[in-house]
């Protein structure tokens, strides 16, 4: 298989079934740090020459490694990773977008603390907006900020329709809020609301989420 002609999502799934097998994937393990012989592979797998053979034949030809001749011994070869080895092995998906702007209901809490937290781990510029916004953002999120000392902005909960425009990528981290929109939305998240349970606790939980699920995608959102 030549794994460079072929579609990037088939060259990713022949790299996930080549790892598949058990000792392929712990052939993967030993040499991630360090470059092994086929005879020390053997030896570390326990396994006869010929499976070891097999298995890394197998690695070879989704371009997960390859061999090069010992300087030494040139009946010798080593095993490494490529370079491209592990690119692409967790679930990708690309997005590009000149402002991100985060949605709930009431914009006083989660989708303020989304804003918030974004400008923390992205240049792209970040707002957030309500479906109904409430009359102002609610004290348990501030609290959750100044706990995480996160910078809050102090502007009142604003509607949506005051802050989007066409270009934005929507993100809408409320069930409510997502299913008013439908297919408005680019990204849903679905964060249990805070407010409603009141406590420092519920706020915390939905603040390591947003925190969790920002640092996942900052990095693949490309400023447009």
């Amino acid at each position: 298989m030549n794994v460079e002609r072929i579609d990037p999502v088939e060259a990713r799934a022949a790299r996930h079934a080549a790892l598949g097998d058990p000792s392929r994937l712990r052939i993967v393990d030993l040499i991630t740090l360090g470059d092994l012989s086929p005879s020390e592979i053997r030896v570390a797998l326990g396994l006869p020459s010929n499976l070891v053979t097999h298995h890394l034949n197998v690695l070879e030809s989704v371009g997960m490694v390859a061999r090069s001749r010992s300087e030494a011994d040139k009946r010798r070869s080593y095993v490494h990773l490529t370079d491209s080895a592990l690119a692409g092995l967790t679930p990708g998906r690309t997005e590009r977008a000149a402002r991100g702007v985060f949605v709930c209901t009431a914009n006083s809490a989660r989708s303020k603390l989304a804003a918030a937290l974004w400008a923390t781990r992205s240049s792209i510029p970040a707002a957030s907006g309500g479906t109904h916004p409430a009359e102002r953002v609610a004290p348990g999120a501030v609290a959750a900020a100044e706990r995480h000392a996160l910078p809050l902005a102090a502007e009142a909960p604003r509607t949506l329709n005051d802050v989007l425009t066409d270009e934005d990528f929507v993100i809408t981290v409320c069930d409510n809020a997502h299913e008013e929109l439908g297919v408005t939305g680019n990204l849903h998240w679905s964060i249990p609301d805070p407010v409603r349970v009141g406590s420092e606790e519920a706020f915390d939980a939905a603040y390591d989420e947003l925190e969790r699920r920002i640092t996942e995608l900052a990095p693949r959102l490309a400023a447009s």
